[in-house]
């Protein structure tokens, strides 16, 4: 049986990519200091890979170890070698790695999502990923989770957020990648990629033509192209309508809330978008029992 705390040196130039990679590599002075270190004391932590067809091997663990070696010129770098893995252990591989090596509040909102994705199916299996794939992976605390298990709370309790958090975070995931950039970016809110999510891939590809012209995308707007997705009658020439000015009327003057006010239900983390929409719903359900 093979010893996963071994490792051998592999040719750096035979090493490819994980495909589909979700996380991003460093930058910066980040990924400048790890170029200094492996220069000055080489790669000490084997990276993790996986034999292809092709005589390669793809890298599962040490993206930016593997980037900054080739920067530092190095012509082999250390490596385990995991053989006969499936495709969705290679990625939990690649996603537990990388939570061992940054933690998951570092994480863009990308990231999060396709984390929490690998441990959802995981759940769904009858014994979740096999024990000894992190063998040898320094920091590994690895623990499965309870097998079988529908709900989001044990997801929840795993990454210290709630379960409806978790579901968001499952919907993000299936966003297309431009729009995944932008909400990492900051250029589109949580609620609003979440929302967006419930819209076909060319219906996506649509909305995120319309943000590249600099239109911008609220809550309100999001709201209404899933209302027209869900009733089968979105089209491309509602979605660029609904970003001409003009196509809400408004029927009273807008008026500001002040900070302090504000800060009393929300803190400073909540976008204006995201303020937004838990007021509209808490009016919704305040004219409700009116």
């Amino acid at each position: 049986m093979q010893n996963h705390n071994e490792y051998q040196q592999i040719n750096i130039n035979s090493l490819i990519p994980f495909a589909n990679h979700p996380f991003k590599l460093y930058e910066g002075q980040r990924f400048d200091d790890m170029i200094e270190s492996i220069r000055a004391n080489g790669v000490l932590a084997p990276i993790i890979v996986r034999p292809t067809d092709d005589g390669n091997y793809e890298i599962l663990s040490g993206h930016n170890r593997v980037t900054a070696a080739r920067e530092a010129e190095l012509e082999t770098v250390p490596a385990i070698v995991r053989e006969g893995l499936t495709d969705d252990e290679a990625m939990f591989i690649v996603t537990e790695t990388n939570l061992i090596q940054r933690s998951f509040a570092d994480m863009k909102h990308s990231e999060r999502a396709a984390a929490i994705v690998v441990h959802y199916e995981a759940m769904k299996k009858k014994s979740g990923y096999r024990s000894d794939l992190l063998e040898g992976v320094e920091g590994s605390t690895w623990v499965p989770l309870a097998p079988r298990s529908r709900t989001s709370g044990k997801l929840g309790e795993k990454y210290g957020l709630s379960a409806d958090t978790i579901k968001r975070y499952l919907r993000v995931n299936t966003l297309i990648e431009s729009l995944k950039e932008r909400l990492d970016n900051g250029e589109i809110a949580l609620r609003v990629a979440v929302t967006l999510s419930y819209l076909k891939s060319a219906e996506q590809k649509t909305v995120e033509k319309q943000l590249t012209n600099g239109r911008k995308l609220s809550i309100k707007i999001a709201n209404l192209l899933r209302t027209e997705c869900e009733k089968g009658e979105l089209t491309k020439e509602y979605i660029k309508r609904v970003f001409e000015p003009g196509f809400f009327e408004l029927k009273v003057k807008p008026i500001k809330f002040s900070g302090q006010f504000l800060s009393e239900f929300f803190d400073e983390n909540k976008s204006a978008e995201e303020i937004e929409e838990v007021v509209a719903e808490a009016l919704r359900a305040y004219l409700r029992k009116q």
